[in-house]
């Protein structure tokens, strides 16, 4: 069952813990606006930093190191009933994290974020002239990252945003450390778990294909077996930043009972 913001009443729901896991081509500043209007909302909000990414100069990191790293900061806020958000890349940081640490969960949100299978990798499921792309640009750089040419990164991932607002995010959206990219991940785990899912899609992005059976719903979030879905407009960075009251009203209705 979707649901449409634009037609329901101003959520109100019990305080809820979010742990808000950012993407690729950004870091935990990404989740300031959103993070602050839950807080307003009486939310508890927690957005960590993993390896390779924020003020870490060392970009030679694993998805293991990543998801470690933030099923740690859980365990040592002793976190528990979380809601565990994931944007992008992140909602495989969001699978690996939900292994280490299955107790202390209340649900899984997946923002228009990537859902692997057992055995795949990020290079799996993209399309290839993407994967062709990502792997040129990290072959070209000096410490095997992804720095994402405006161009491309307007288009693909801020296409609702006006050209100011656009520059703007580029400027914060870092290179990105592409091992990770290529690593198989062993998700036998996750697919045992019986944790709660939800799908946060925002209908307007086009990091993905629109036109094709690869995008984000119904390809990535099927794979979560039961879940929520809750639709919203927007694309994949640029309400984050423009809009993240209503982001945040999206988030309560994908993580509330």
């Amino acid at each position: 069952m979707s649901i449409n913001p634009a037609q329901t009443a101003p959520v109100r729901s019990e305080p809820l813990t979010f742990v808000l896991v950012h993407g690729s081509w950004a870091d935990a500043g990404f989740w300031n606006g959103a993070a602050a209007a839950l807080r307003q909302m009486g939310h508890t909000v927690y957005a960590p930093e993993f390896p390779g990414h924020g003020g870490d100069p060392n970009k030679n990191v694993s998805h293991a190191q990543m998801s470690k790293a933030v099923g740690d900061y859980i365990a040592a806020k002793q976190l528990k009933d979380i809601v565990l958000v994931g944007h992008s890349f992140g909602g495989t940081i969001v699978q690996k994290t939900a292994e280490l640490v299955p107790d202390r969960l209340k649900r899984l949100v997946f923002w228009n974020a990537f859902v692997l299978n057992d055995g795949q990798s990020m290079a799996d499921v993209l399309p290839k002239q993407a994967v062709d792309f990502f792997l040129q640009l990290a072959a070209a750089s000096s410490d095997n990252t992804i720095a994402l040419p405006f161009p491309y990164f307007r288009d693909a991932f801020v296409n609702t945003a006006d050209l100011p607002t656009a520059h703007y995010i580029h400027r914060h959206s870092p290179p990105e450390p592409a091992a990770p990219f290529r690593e198989q991940l062993d998700l036998k785990r996750f697919y045992a778990l019986q944790v709660p899912k939800s799908y946060l899609y925002l209908t307007e992005d086009n990091v993905l294909p629109q036109f094709d059976d690869t995008g984000w719903h119904p390809h990535f979030s099927s794979r979560l077996g039961q879940f929520r879905l809750i639709k919203g407009h927007g694309d994949h960075m640029t309400p984050a930043y423009v809009q993240p009251d209503k982001l945040a009203r999206l988030l309560v209705q994908a993580g509330r009972d």
